[in-house]
């Protein structure tokens, strides 16, 4: 019988200890972690995938669900992931995430957006009874290959490196706010007027401006039927014209025999000694 303070018992324990420890603490997660670089690898088979923060107290509640969940993934065939929306803010704006977490269900390039119970059971009956064909996928517009979540996700990555900025302007080179605001005003400034630039020379390469010449007076010779109407109203005016002139020389003439008869009867009406003055 060993003594009661023989090292058996505690050298037991320490090997028990160390055989379970790689099984418990180093154990290999099988979540996948998506990024920027590899999310096209979601447009292939099917996938669950998880939007997280660490800080997020609902997200640290799921995790552990999440992680018994993905030990399922190979028995359902079915890729488990998650993304960190801290670290990847273009993924975030490319799936318009606006709550935490949040959960998509993707297939062969469909995604649909879970919105059940978030257990581990809940999960695995939603894979293998094909629960997520009662939901509508997410429209192609709306999709994260689209032109318009490809622009969202570059405003995301845009506005991410200016917050990197604005905290690199006032932690490290010690500017204050004001600065750091002064900057981004004359930075977004220049580079309006750049791109302004760019979009003149580019749409004066591809519909360069034609330059209107003044058209010639039409001639009888090149534009006869055009002087049609211009030869008449000339003719028109010039009878015109004559019309006018022979009125007033019929006028003149008219005035000039009224004037002659007045003369006359002045003179037939003055006694003969004036008359004889007058000739």
């Amino acid at each position: 019988m060993a003594p009661s303070g023989s090292p058996m018992v505690p050298l037991a324990v320490l090997l028990l200890l160390l055989w379970e420890a790689p099984w418990t603490h180093g154990r290999r997660s099988d979540v996948r972690i998506i990024t920027d670089e590899n999310w096209k690898e979601l447009l292939e088979g099917e996938w669950m995938i998880e939007f997280y923060a660490p800080w997020c107290p609902a997200c640290q509640n799921l995790q552990p669900e999440w992680e018994s969940f993905a030990e399922w993934g190979e028995d359902l065939e079915v890729n488990v992931a998650k993304v960190d929306v801290t670290e990847q803010p273009g993924l975030s704006g490319r799936f318009i995430i606006t709550a935490l977490p949040t959960i998509y269900h993707c297939k062969d390039g469909e995604f649909r957006r879970y919105q059940g119970p978030r257990t581990k059971k809940d999960f695995i009956n939603f894979i293998s009874e094909k629960e997520w064909k009662s939901i509508e996928p997410i429209s192609s517009w709306f999709g994260p290959g689209s032109i318009l979540m490809s622009s969202m996700s570059a405003l995301f990555q845009l506005s991410m490196c200016i917050r990197t900025c604005h905290n690199y302007f006032i932690e490290d080179l010690g500017l204050p706010v004001w600065g750091s605001y002064t900057v981004f005003a004359l930075a977004t400034l220049l580079s309006g007027l750049l791109l302004g630039l760019c979009m003149i020379f580019v749409a004066d390469c591809l519909c360069p401006s034609k330059r209107r010449r003044p058209q010639p007076y039409p001639t009888k010779k090149l534009l006869p039927e055009s002087s049609q109407p211009l030869k008449k109203v000339e003719e028109e005016q010039e009878a015109d014209e004559e019309d006018v002139s022979e009125e007033e020389s019929e006028s003149k003439e008219g005035t000039n025999k009224d004037f002659a008869q007045n003369a006359i009867r002045q003179l037939n009406s003055l006694p003969s000694e004036n008359k004889s003055s007058i000739l």
